[in-house]
């Protein structure tokens, strides 16, 4: 078993018309065997800006301790919130700077830019990105998530239909994995208000 396994994930971000979702599932588990069913991947960089770490759970959270301490040192200095692609350059940097021992994380990066253009992105765990227009998706589930995505996504979808679409993408494809479910926690974030909500899904 690979070492981005151990613990299980499952994350999906999604652009739609001025806005995005970002969710994942709630499992931590070692292995086979569950440890917690209300498992925080996502976290809030600033109310425009999300993170979603995928990976081996102490990583990310060492690697998110790491990447709030620098966006702090930004806002304090600059006096302005990062901007998505400026953060995601950041995150890249941080990951290659580790390359020979590198965090065992996959980082899923979404938040609203200029114009309140949606920007997503994702990245290996020495920081190459991967951008993209649609959706983007890490962790043990990604293979069924790429194809339940690949079928549900439309262009300009508005935030009731980007959460319905992401959803039942998410919860369609942690059943089809072992190492990831029990739920989802879904973020839609519009340039008025971020809506957060939890899924219930099979608890098996």
């Amino acid at each position: 078993m690979s070492i981005f396994e151990y613990n299980g994930s499952a994350l999906v971000a999604m652009v739609g018309k001025n806005c995005f979702a970002i969710a994942s599932d709630r499992r931590l588990g070692v292995q086979l065997q569950t440890i917690a069913t209300d498992f925080q991947r996502i976290s809030k960089i600033h109310d425009r800006l999300f993170l979603g770490l995928s990976g081996l759970a102490t990583d990310a959270q060492t690697l998110y301790q790491r990447l709030v301490f620098r966006h702090k040192l930004y806002q304090l200095r600059e006096e302005r919130d990062m901007k998505p692609e400026t953060f995601a350059n950041l995150v890249s940097a941080i990951l290659y700077e580790k390359r020979f021992g590198p965090y065992f994380c996959q980082p899923v990066i979404a938040g609203l830019g200029d114009e309140d253009k949606p920007f997503i992105c994702t990245m290996d765990s020495i920081g190459a990105k991967e951008l993209a227009k649609d959706f983007v998706v890490a962790g043990t589930a990604s293979e069924s998530l790429y194809g339940a995505c690949e079928s549900m996504f439309k262009d300009d979808m508005e935030p009731e239909e980007l959460f319905e679409t992401v959803s039942q993408a998410l919860l369609s494809s942690v059943d089809r994995d072992c190492l990831s479910g029990w739920g989802g926690h879904v973020y839609v974030v519009t340039p008025t208000e971020v809506k957060e909500r939890i899924l219930k899904g099979r608890m098996d």
